[in-house]
């Protein structure tokens, strides 16, 4: 995971993400990503051994349509916004949202695995 200021475009911090993954995922071989990542990203990917297929978007489809591999990231930032403090832009470090992510997702693992259900905003 790469936490960024929001001054870093997508495509500015795409190689490095894929950099550090590469150091510590090695047996990683594919990527999916959004139109952002343009051929700097996608070529210094395949340097790396990572093939970075983009996600488009059919120009022909109306309306909303589930494009496919990108609800994986959608539905896990969803997950990531029950919680209160990261709905909102209260960490003053990149690093501190990183780490409030991190806590973010251990609680949801855990409660996976115990069978707890998960608190929501709504109360239910």
């Amino acid at each position: 995971m790469l936490a960024t200021t929001a001054a870093i475009s997508d495509s500015a911090a795409g190689l490095p993400l894929l950099t550090q993954v590469a150091a510590t995922q090695p047996a990683l071989t594919k990527a999916w990503a959004d139109s952002a990542y343009r051929t700097t990203v996608i070529e210094g990917a395949a340097a790396l051994g990572i093939d970075v297929e983009v996600v488009t978007r059919d120009p022909a489809t109306k309306g909303f349509t589930p494009l496919p591999r990108r609800w994986v990231a959608e539905r896990t930032l969803s997950w990531l916004m029950l919680r209160r403090r990261l709905v909102r832009d209260y960490e003053a470090l990149p690093t501190h949202s990183a780490a409030m992510i991190h806590i973010a997702m251990i609680d949801l693992m855990a409660r996976r695995l115990t069978g707890e259900n998960t608190p929501t905003w709504r109360g239910t």
